[in-house]
């Protein structure tokens, strides 16, 4: 196991959205592709709790191979769900309406909310775009940023930003030394 730890409401929003997204049948297809110990960790699982980083990247290749039809991008759809839960909800205080510069800006304090390893910064680049950077997790995984694409793009037109655009230029899951996300807006 990994010494990086997630939040659980991550965990449980990736579960909520699958449960939103294929019902109770969806759920336990995914659970039939993990192992006893996970499901026993799932079963127990609260929000507000650490949680080993890679039962949460087993959870994600469980949920590609019984949902996902093989495709990661599911996980862009399942990043933009949990940005709406818990940016209505217990984290709503981010959201900087018409600002999105403002809400970026918050990136470090957001990163810490749900990793305990690691550090995320952003330098804006102009009016509308800049540079998100996550430096030294110890563990990382496609699926993972993924998520990070689609939460802070439905975060940003919870700000009022259009045509939001969010491309990873560079990922240390593959082979990267940072994970680098370039932010548009119109």
């Amino acid at each position: 196991m990994s010494a990086q730890k997630i939040k659980g409401s991550i965990i449980k929003s990736r579960l909520e959205f699958v449960r939103n997204e294929f019902g109770d049948d969806g759920v336990s297809k995914v659970m039939d592709n993990l192992p006893e110990e996970d499901r026993k960790i799932l079963a127990r699982l609260v929000a507000v709790a650490w949680i080993d980083f890679e039962v949460g990247k087993r959870l994600d290749e469980a949920i590609v191979k019984a949902l996902g039809g093989g495709s990661t991008r599911f996980f862009e759809r399942l990043g933009e769900a949990s940005a709406e839960v818990n940016l209505t909800t217990m984290h709503s205080a981010f959201i900087a309406p018409g600002n999105p510069q403002a809400f970026l800006a918050k990136a470090p304090q957001i990163y810490r909310l749900y990793y305990d390893v690691g550090w995320r910064e952003y330098e804006s680049e102009g009016e509308r775009e800049g540079v998100l950077i996550t430096h030294d997790a110890e563990t990382y995984s496609k699926t993972d940023c993924m998520t990070v694409v689609g939460w802070y793009r439905k975060a940003l037109e919870m700000c009022g930003a259009k045509g939001v655009r969010i491309v990873e230029e560079e990922c240390r899951a593959t082979g990267g030394s940072v994970c680098r996300y370039r932010v548009t807006w119109s």
